[in-house]
């Protein structure tokens, strides 16, 4: 009987800390001291606007905010510490935080909010709370970029010998996200293992192969040779697809000669990053590209696609419409509306006109906003019959004054 009747009490004393009425909060925050599940409710009441209310609660938050009840409250702290009036709350979990033992401030490494994982890794760094090698650790395991960074910094700048490296760099090497492994890469140089940045040269990421080529550079030796040897042999089935890529980065145009070939690697990477150094190196043969258009690979064919947008002109319309045939892969449907469609003029109507109705959603929406955009350029022939057909089976999509003014562009009759 008595424990209802607390929960009762507890019950109407949380609708009083969120009252309209000033002197109702008031009331209550003198009273919620003995209810810590209250405690929520008197984080939010530190930021009130009414100066009644604002300074008891902070008087009654800094008698009952302890290392236990710190780390629980730490996400509803910093939200509410975005506020006006909100740093108090966070300025005294700071206070409490480092006050605390290790474990209690473990826990918020791996909460899910980004934001407190933040705020911990930066309590920690600022203490001392964590060795390089766990800060190392920590920066190969978060997802946050900003997390990220403050360890790997904190990490390299916390070692000071040679034989601690080992337990640092090894996890910022193996670490999946590219910021956190081109600084290991970077520190490489620093530890006195430069040579070691050569197995970087060809990493996925382009971060990581700058910084690689940084540090072999002041290692006094050029990486484009290296490149070289290893794009010399188009068939080696072991060729990293960033060799092709990284070529084509530090490389000349005269380097395309080792890139065209390999556009017939057994390896879908390969062909896709050759594909894309030679984009990078500004030679774009549609005549060797264009049958990369039909590739099984949807990475070949999207960097192929994107290499041959400025010459969508010149390729056969008729060509890539059989492309966009349903029973075609979706990949190949894509790359050869994107094409149509910078082919411009009538070729971009007929192309959006006949994907109107198409099962595939985006190829749909993209078709209506396509044909919503269009408007008759110079290449349009004046009053062509064509132009009309297709914008009356696109009626549907234009107001009765719109329509009449796209006919009006093309020289029809409304």
């Amino acid at each position: 009987m008595f424990r209802r009747a607390e929960h009762a009490v507890e019950a109407k004393l949380a609708l009083a800390l969120c009252h309209p009425h000033r002197w109702v909060r008031e009331a209550a925050i003198r009273r919620a001291g003995a209810y810590p599940a209250l405690l929520p409710l008197v984080v939010l009441r530190a930021t009130d606007w009414a100066d009644p209310v604002r300074e008891p609660a902070r008087e009654l938050l800094r008698e009952r905010l302890g290392p236990d009840t710190a780390a629980a409250l730490t996400p509803l702290i910093l939200r509410v510490g975005r506020r006006y009036r909100g740093s108090y709350g966070v300025e005294l979990l700071t206070e409490v935080l480092r006050r605390a033992p290790r474990e209690r401030i473990v826990p918020l490494f791996t909460d899910p909010d980004r934001a407190v994982r933040r705020f911990a890794y930066r309590l920690a760094v600022e203490e001392g709370r964590l060795s390089p090698a766990e800060l190392a650790t920590a920066a190969a395991r978060d997802h946050d970029g900003i997390v990220q960074d403050l360890c790997a910094e904190a990490a390299l700048a916390g070692v000071r010998e040679g034989a601690a490296y080992d337990d640092v760099l090894g996890p910022l090497l193996r670490a999946r996200n590219p910021r956190v492994r081109s600084a290991g890469v970077t520190a490489l140089r620093r530890s006195g293992r430069p040579e070691q940045a050569e197995g970087f040269l060809a990493d996925r990421s382009g971060l990581v192969r700058a910084c690689a080529r940084y540090v072999v550079r002041q290692h006094a030796t050029d990486p484009l040779p290296w490149y070289r040897r290893r794009c010399a042999t188009p068939d080696d089935p072991a060729l990293p697809p960033g060799a092709a890529i990284g070529l084509a980065e530090c490389g000349e145009r005269t380097d395309a000669e080792l890139l065209w070939p390999l556009l017939g690697h057994p390896s879908p990477s390969v062909r896709a990053r050759a594909v894309a150094g030679l984009r990078a190196l500004d030679l774009r043969d549609v005549r060797r590209l264009w049958p990369l258009l039909d590739d099984p690979a949807p990475g070949v064919v999207r960097e192929a696609t994107a290499a041959l947008l400025p010459s969508a002109r010149s390729l056969d319309a008729d060509w890539l419409a059989e492309r966009l045939e349903s029973g075609r892969p979706r990949h190949v449907r894509v790359s050869a509306y994107r094409l149509l469609d910078a082919h411009g003029g009538v070729v971009r109507l007929r192309t959006a006109v006949a994907l109107l109705d198409d099962p595939d959603l985006k190829l749909r929406t993209w078709a209506t906003q396509s044909v919503q955009g269009w408007h008759a350029t110079a290449d349009v022939p004046r009053g062509a019959a064509e132009v009309g057909e297709l914008l009356d089976r696109a009626r549907h999509l234009f107001s009765e004054y719109a329509l009449k003014r796209r006919k009006w562009g093309a020289g029809l009759d409304a």
